[in-house]
């Protein structure tokens, strides 16, 4: 199995990108301009020696699989249901960002956070893909 992976959460404008180590975590993670996703994506198969790409597989998945196989016809990519995956983002953001003030009286769950967290995403992808390879290694 691969140590690293590189996931996108796919978007019409924006993606969120992470780049996941299966036993350091995250390694890196940003929300990037659609247009700017495959070069992104190559430099980050590059720096962090990844083996594959985890692709949420969304609405904009098709489009955001042609665009980094395009732009590199060697990568591998894997689609990862992004099924809740938004919510799950959210809470991950308010986990590592709690809320001040008066905010921290309200439950997270009824706080949209003041930034994107495409990149929260990505990362809960990357995490989904590694957990579904390592439940596939402990059954063969």
């Amino acid at each position: 199995m691969k140590e690293v992976v590189v996931a996108v959460d796919p978007g019409r404008e924006k993606c969120g990108i992470a780049v996941v180590h299966k036993d350091k975590g995250v390694l890196y993670k940003a929300i990037v301009d659609t247009a700017e996703l495959a070069q992104t994506v190559r430099a980050a198969m590059q720096d962090y020696a990844a083996g594959v790409v985890a692709l949420g597989a969304g609405t904009s998945s098709k489009k955001a699989g042609a665009m980094i196989s395009a732009a590199n016809k060697t990568i591998q990519i894997a689609l990862v249901d992004e099924y809740r995956t938004t919510e799950a983002a959210r809470r991950r953001y308010w986990q590592e960002n709690p809320p001040g003030g008066l905010k921290r009286f309200i439950p997270v769950s009824m706080l949209a956070p003041p930034v994107p967290v495409d990149d929260y995403a990505a990362v809960i992808i990357a995490e989904k893909y590694l957990s579904q390879r390592q439940a596939a290694a402990n059954i063969l």
